[in-house]
């Protein structure tokens, strides 16, 4: 993502201690516990997309066959983690409950899960490999890349695609008592009130101590404007962007990373979905590549969404502002783990924590 320090972002990004060498050794370990005949013959860890969990990519020989597979995996405390907790097994029973209650969206199979630490040193789940590209986010698929040598209409054909996706979702009825796990322990009488009540808890673990202004405006903000009506509650994704999608050609084939999956209003996933397009689109442009300007636009997602799912997004100014705080809030953390790993220097401005800085303040005017 975004170096503020004046350099291209890293064409690689470091987000682990562990090697791909230690990984074979531990999940052949944990794995012939299930099989002693189970051999791990390939571990890779991808160096393109996500910066919260560790995706670690095996194949595995196991009662006569190859399987791939995928591990996600909780990130080491030392690793200064994105997010406070990581309940994998909840994230693994999102995508299980939902890929139950929505058949039409592409959902891996979740395989395993594994609570005890001890196996890889935090706890993780397997999900099945599914095939596929994603559009990358280092170096930014804005910079170049499949996307940006692809059609227009192509492109479209994977806007719609993944907006479709946001539709099956939030489709599923009853979604609130399916998903009861998911609502947050939080002051508020409303769903997005609590929400709300949990990034002001989550940004005063990621700022440690650390005062960011410009934050405590978005949230200042957000209070003052708050929807009077803000609509029912569904399963929202939480991290619907296109660099949690994997594509076969322009159609999705499997909908990844459920570890911000929470119950909502639709619009926060619709107004993330477009927010962080801007944001690439933005790094882009500061150095000097045309991206892609009219690409994920929000009032042509917000359309092809009402056209797909019959109902009428509402309140997009107000979760666009509340998408770009959401990920200030990682950012700040994300900034801290680019000075942990890669030796980036720590910002004067505390404001510059916000890789988006910028685009924030406009959003704010």
């Amino acid at each position: 993502m975004g170096d503020r320090s004046g350099g291209p972002p890293a064409t690689e990004m470091q987000r682990s201690d562990r090697s791909a060498a230690q990984l074979r050794e531990a999940l052949e370990r944990w794995l012939a516990g299930r099989d002693p005949q189970a051999e791990v013959v390939d571990v890779s860890i991808p160096a393109s997309n996500g910066m919260s969990s560790d995706t670690v990519l095996f194949d595995a020989a196991w009662d006569g066959e190859l399987r791939r597979m995928v591990a996600r995996v909780a990130p080491e405390a030392s690793a200064v983690p994105v997010f406070p907790v990581y309940d994998l097994e909840r994230q693994a029973r999102v995508m299980t409950d939902a890929r139950a209650a929505a058949p039409s969206v592409p959902i891996p199979a979740v395989l395993f899960t594994e609570a005890d630490p001890e196996p890889l040193g935090t706890p993780f789940f397997v999900m099945e490999r599914v095939e596929g590209r994603v559009p990358p986010d280092v170096m930014p698929y804005t910079f170049g890349s499949w996307l940006t040598e692809a059609t227009a209409e192509e492109r479209q054909e994977l806007q719609d695609g993944t907006i479709a996706v946001l539709a099956g979702l939030h489709a599923i009825d009853d979604a609130a008592s399916r998903f009861a796990y998911l609502d947050v322990d939080r002051p508020g009488d409303t769903a997005l009130r609590r929400q709300l009540a949990d990034q002001a808890a989550f940004y005063e673990w990621a700022r440690d101590g650390q005062r960011v202004p410009l934050i405590e405006r978005a949230f200042r903000w957000l209070d003052d404007h708050f929807p009077a009506e803000e609509g029912p509650a569904g399963l929202c994704w939480g991290d619907a962007r296109i660099g949690n999608v994997l594509y076969q050609g322009f159609a999705p084939a499997a909908v990844l990373d459920w570890e911000m999956a929470v119950l909502a209003p639709p619009e926060v996933d619709l107004a993330w979905f477009a927010y962080l397009h801007t944001f690439f689109q933005d790094i882009a442009e500061i150095f000097e590549f045309d991206g892609l300007p009219d690409f994920c636009q929000l009032d042509d997602c917000a359309a092809t969404y009402e056209r797909l799912s019959g109902r009428t997004p509402r309140h997009l100014r107000w979760h666009t502002v509340y998408g770009a705080l959401r990920y200030a809030i990682i950012s700040v953390r994300t900034t801290k783990r680019r000075v942990h790993f890669e030796g980036v220097a720590f910002p004067d401005d505390p404001d510059d924590l916000v890789m988006h800085r910028a685009g924030l303040e406009r959003l704010l005017g």
